[in-house]
């Protein structure tokens, strides 16, 4: 008997002719990526975005792993070379759907991941915090965070920003896999949920952020309600008050061990601090879901609501009382001015620009489909987990709340989609039992959806490389306005996509002619307001004109070409104005105050 099982034993650790297979394939899929990459000309000049830059050596890399992870998953997956295989398969997946921009260009994408890395810039130099310098000075902790780190590493800024999509998503999905493994038993279940996650994550909110921070301890946080601080509750025996206080009292712990749990208490605790210390909308997240979760008795410590709710308010009073003075945090409320801002607003510009939009659209409605789908099955089969329906729904209790700029409806599709990529397992897998071997008609169709949410997800990620992706010749003309510009003169640039203030952010005010001209962008009405603006500042002024902020412009359906040419001709007609810099992709005008 004791050899029979050692045998089993040795069997299961043994690597098989299928997992030979499957790691070479992922292997075959990584080299063909990052060819593929690699060989992509900057500028991106399609509507579209990256996805229709990619060369189809790249697609060949997407179908091949897609494939290969369906083959993997009708293998064994629980045994060690199994877990070996789907972990490699997933790491080449992160690289090819969050890494190809790293492989096209050494320079992060978009402006947010700049500024982020001047704010932590500052920071160290000052060694002290403004909450009146901005907002991001209200919630200091992912920076002052990052500011240590940099200094005791020594590693390159930029670099750590062009490859935190990468390790960002690492994380979450190290922190998604333990989540998992509270939730289900099934590990085909764990792996096809993380391979959806990877799928549907088109939100683009792990670049060099503290959101992606915030979402990481949120999860984090997550584990420890599920795991250590999880409770089962009784029976419920009606709505009266008696029965309710019977029904609260009668939840049993799911772990026993009270010296551990008290440990995950004060742990969820400091990490509630952390998330508040270090951004705005996190917190706030979880306060809904802590909520949610406990007046359904599936968290044991009734009062952890009643506490993140006391420590949020004292950092909003306190730290952050400088920046909600002006800005009150339920002044945007209301599901019509949501709706409004983050699906009406976005639906504009080109041609290529909406059908971008509307593929995201897409892709969240049937993500939320397939839960949807899942989550009927589940209960059907009396193994629905209310918890994971709780953890998916609760984000959507804050839509209509604020707008956040007209990213909500982002932010909480991010925060759902671990919950909903395990709901929506059970709409895909086998219908008489999730520890089943998916058969080969199940298999073609786990391929076909995934190749089409991996199109989709590049399509949603990169379709605004047009404008978020920086040429050298950009990040030259950026330098050299910075340098040029004498301290408190002002940097204006066409819009907001443009890679500046790095290693400047206290030093010149910045500036976007779409801000100073809200309303209307024609040379006409724009040209005096933004020309005024830089020959009133004391120290003059630099007027950046890239072809990326240009570009954002024109896709958004803000302004046109035409127009955007005439504004500059205009400019060069003014007194006090002179050609200071050109290149291909920019130029640089000094106004004389």
């Amino acid at each position: 008997m004791t050899r029979t099982m050692e045998a089993a034993v040795r069997t299961g650790r043994r690597w098989k002719a299928r997992d030979v297979w499957c790691a070479l394939a992922g292997l075959v899929s990584l080299a063909l990526f990052i060819a593929a990459a690699s060989s992509v000309v900057l500028p991106v000049n399609s509507d579209l975005g990256l996805a229709a830059e990619l060369p189809y050596p790249y697609w060949i890399a997407v179908l091949v792993l897609n494939v290969t992870f369906v083959v993997a998953l009708r293998g064994d997956s629980s045994g060690p070379a199994g877990r070996l295989v789907m972990m490699w398969l997933l790491a080449v997946q992160v690289l090819v759907l969050f890494g190809a921009a790293a492989f096209v260009t050494d320079v992060p994408r978009g402006e947010v991941a700049f500024r982020h890395l001047g704010i932590t810039d500052a920071l160290a130099d000052t060694q002290a915090v403004d909450p009146g310098i901005d907002a991001y000075f209200n919630w200091p902790g992912f920076f002052g965070l990052l500011a240590t780190i940099l200094e005791a590493t020594g590693l390159d800024p930029v670099t750590v920003a062009l490859w935190a999509p990468v390790f960002n998503v690492g994380l979450w999905l190290v922190a998604v896999a333990v989540l998992l493994s509270y939730l289900t038993p099934d590990p085909r279940r764990r792996w096809l949920a993380l391979w959806i996650f990877c799928l549907g994550n088109w939100q683009d909110q792990d670049y060099l952020s503290p959101q992606a921070f915030g979402f990481f301890l949120y999860l984090v946080v997550a584990v420890l309600l599920i795991g250590p601080l999880g409770a089962r509750p009784s029976r419920f025996r009606g709505f009266r008050p008696a029965n309710l206080a019977a029904w609260w009292r009668e939840r049993s712990p799911v772990d026993p061990r009270r010296g551990f749990r008290v440990g995950a208490f004060a742990v969820v605790i400091l990490l509630i601090a952390v998330i508040c210390a270090s951004h705005q909308l996190t917190p706030f997240m979880l306060l809904m879901v802590l909520t949610v979760l406990t007046l359904s008795g599936y968290v044991w410590p009734g009062r952890l609501p009643l506490i993140a709710g006391i420590v949020l308010v004292l950092w909003l009073i306190y730290p952050a009382s400088t920046y909600l003075a002006g800005h009150p945090p339920m002044e945007d409320a209301g599901l019509t001015a949501a709706v409004e801002s983050n699906v009406a607003e976005r639906v504009s510009g080109t041609p290529g620009h909406v059908f971008v939009v509307q593929v995201r659209v897409v892709l969240t409605v049937l993500l939320w489909i397939l839960a949807a789908v899942g989550a009927v099955r589940d209960w059907r089969r009396g193994r629905l987990d209310l918890r994971v329906v709780l953890f998916a729904a609760s984000p959507l209790l804050l839509f209509p709340v604020q707008m956040y700029g007209g990213e909500m409806l982002i932010r909480v599709s991010l925060f759902a989609l671990p919950f909903v990529a395990l709901l929506a397992c059970s709409a895909l897998l086998p219908k008489k039992s999730s520890g089943m071997r998916p058969s080969f008609r199940t298999g073609g169709v786990l391929v076909v959806t995934f190749c089409l949410l991996a199109a989709m997800t590049v399509t949603g990620r990169f379709g605004n490389a047009r404008y978020d992706v920086f040429t050298d010749d950009e990040m030259a003309a950026v330098a050299t306005a910075e340098s040029m510009a004498p301290p408190g003169a002002a940097i204006i640039a066409a819009a907001h996509p443009t890679p500046w203030r790095t290693e400047t952010y206290l030093e010149h005010p910045y500036r976007a002619i779409e801000d100073l001209c809200r309303q209307d962008l024609t040379a006409v009405t724009c040209g005096p307001a933004f020309y005024g603006y830089a020959r009133d500042n004391p120290a003059g002024a630099v007027v950046l004109l890239m072809r990326s902020a240009e570009a954002s412009l024109v896709l958004q359906g803000d302004s046109t070409t035409a127009n955007m040419q005439e504004m500059e001709e205009w400019l060069q007609a003014q007194s006090g104005v002179e050609l200071a810099f050109s290149n291909a992709d920019a130029r640089i005008y000094r106004v004389v105050p």
